[in-house]
């Protein structure tokens, strides 16, 4: 065999090799795919008070409450918080952490709850049918929900922070009249410095400001 017809054969044997390895090296890349994603985890307040509710006449006049307004930032199922030690102007999300549903719809199912105990609560619909039955409106509580974060003072401790302002507002024929308006700013400490102890936090901050708002409410004159 001349040194020519040689040369080619081996150039042609390294060809082969070399297209093996790089099939080799695709079939073990094709066996190292990633993993799945972590599935996402969804929290809410939890079901609350599950005894069942006495049954009593009302003995508060009747109320309308609108669905309550916030910020776009505070208006999704992103679980947020602050780093107070570093940047308490920054909103941060949890990678793995989701609200199942809005804050201010978690915060209404709430509120709700509270002041039906002593009285009827219409929502925006029923409180027009009501109207125009009877020609007169009940008052509207409108809230606003302003904070809604787990603020970290440290890397190792954080609290819920929740701010609700409330409006109460009476219908009458020469304009609607404000009978009263506050707000309130609730902390509740975190077990955990997680998105589970946030959730917590939140969930028990929540409750007393709503506590408060109801109380506030219901001693309106």
């Amino acid at each position: 065999m001349t040194p020519a017809i040689q040369t080619f054969f081996d150039r042609a044997r390294g060809t082969a090799a070399a297209a093996f390895l790089g099939i080799s090296a695709v079939l073990a890349g094709c066996g190292a795919l990633p993993d799945k994603p972590s599935r996402i985890t969804l929290y809410d307040f939890g079901p609350g008070d599950t005894a069942p509710a006495p049954v009593a006449a009302p003995t508060l006049p009747t109320i309308a409450l609108t669905e309550p307004e916030t910020n776009p930032r505070l208006d999704g199922t992103q679980i947020l918080y602050r780093l107070g030690y570093a940047d308490a102007n920054e909103l941060r999300p949890y990678g793995q952490a989701r609200w199942s549903m809005a804050p201010t719809q978690m915060v209404r199912q709430r509120l709700r709850n509270g002041l039906s105990q002593h009285r009827l609560v219409l929502n925006a619909e029923e409180n027009a049918s009501m109207t125009r039955a009877e020609g007169k409106a009940p008052d509207t509580l409108r809230v606003t929900l302003e904070e809604f974060s787990q603020v970290f003072d440290t890397p190792s401790t954080s609290a819920g922070l929740v701010r609700l302002r409330a409006t109460l507002i009476t219908g009458a024929p020469g304009g609607d009249r404000v009978r009263g308006q506050k707000t309130f700013t609730v902390q509740r400490p975190a077990a955990t410095a997680d998105a589970p102890g946030g959730v917590k936090a939140l969930a028990a901050a929540t409750d007393a400001a709503v506590n408060d708002m109801v109380q506030w409410v219901d001693g309106l004159k």
